[in-house]
C-alpha cells in the first residue's frame, strides 16, 4: 500500500481493509449536486437490512457527474480505453455501524464498464450517450440514457468558485462526501458492501446551470424547487476492494 493515497488514514472512520484492493480509480471534474428530500418518501426505496441516514431531519439525494479513470490492480493506465464520463444518483445508508452510499442508478458511456459493474458489483449501471467538454474552468456535461423515449438525462454547466477546503467533521459538507464504502444488492436480494479508500475530499464551492435533470424522475420523488447544495472536486484518487456479502 505504498501509493500516496495511503499516506494518511487518520481521517477514516474505521481501519483500512486487511485484504488487497482490486481497482484503482481517479475521479475528476466532479460535481456534487444534493437535494434535501423527505425521509419517509425515500425510505421505501431502500432494501431491508440497510438504514436510511438523515441529516438535520431529512434524507438527501445526490446527482454526481464526473470523469472516471479505472483500472484493475497491476494493470497499467489505459486512458483511451478506461477513461469515460459517469453520473450517479445516490443517497446515504448504514449497516453494521458503517455509513455508506446506496446507488439508485449509475450511467456510463463505456459498455464494458457497464457490463463489468453489473456483473461483479451488482450495481444498477446503464449505458448512456455522454459528452463532456472542458472549457477553461467550466465543465459542460450532457448525458442521456440509451433505452428509448423519455430516458433520464442531465445537461449542466458547472465550475468551482473557491479554493480547496476539507469539510469539517460533523458538518453537512462532510456527511455528504466523506464515505468509505458502498452497498449493493444482487438479484436474489443478498446485500453486499465494498470498502473504498481515498484522501479527504479536496472540495470547492461551486456554481451550476442545470438545463435538464430527469435523473431522479423514475424514483417518483420530485426534487424541491430550492437550488441544490453544490460542491466541486477537481481530482481524487480512490482504491476499491471487492464486494463482501453481509450477513443480514
Amino acid at each position: 500500500m505504498s501509493h500516496p493515497s495511503f499516506s494518511n488514514t487518520s481521517h477514516r472512520p474505521w481501519p483500512l481493509p486487511t485484504g488487497p484492493w482490486r481497482w484503482a480509480q481517479t475521479w475528476s471534474h466532479l460535481l456534487f449536486a444534493h437535494w434535501r428530500v423527505p425521509a419517509d418518501k425515500l425510505r421505501p426505496l431502500i432494501p431491508d437490512g440497510l438504514t436510511l441516514q438523515e441529516f438535520d431531519g431529512s434524507a438527501w439525494i445526490g446527482v454526481v457527474p464526473f470523469l472516471l479513470n479505472v483500472r484493475p490492480r497491476y494493470v497499467p493506465p489505459l486512458p483511451r480505453v478506461l477513461r469515460f464520463p459517469e453520473i450517479n444518483v445516490r443517497t446515504y445508508v448504514e449497516a453494521d455501524g458503517k455509513p455508506g452510499i446506496w446507488f439508485f442508478s449509475l450511467d456510463a458511456r463505456n459498455p464494458l464498464a457497464v457490463w463489468a459493474a453489473r456483473r461483479f458489483f451488482h450495481l444498477p449501471y446503464h449505458k448512456a450517450r455522454m459528452r463532456v467538454d472542458l472549457a477553461g474552468e467550466e465543465v459542460r456535461y450532457a448525458t442521456r440514457r440509451t433505452n428509448g423515449a423519455h430516458s433520464p438525462e442531465f445537461i449542466c454547466s458547472y465550475y468551482s468558485t473557491s479554493d480547496d477546503f476539507e469539510a469539517t467533521p460533523g458538518s453537512l459538507d462532510h456527511w455528504l462526501t466523506e464515505r468509505y464504502c458502498l452497498y449493493a444488492q444482487d438479484p436474489t436480494g443478498d446485500l453486499y458492501r465494498a470498502e473504498i479508500h481515498h484522501p479527504p475530499w479536496p472540495l470547492q464551492r461551486a456554481e451550476a446551470e442545470i438545463e435538464a435533470n430527469t435523473m431522479v424522475a423514475r424514483l417518483g420523488i420530485p426534487l424541491p424547487e430550492t437550488p441544490p447544495l453544490l460542491h466541486f472536486a477537481r481530482k481524487l484518487e480512490v482504491r476499491v476492494w471487492p464486494l463482501e456479502r453481509l450477513g443480514i
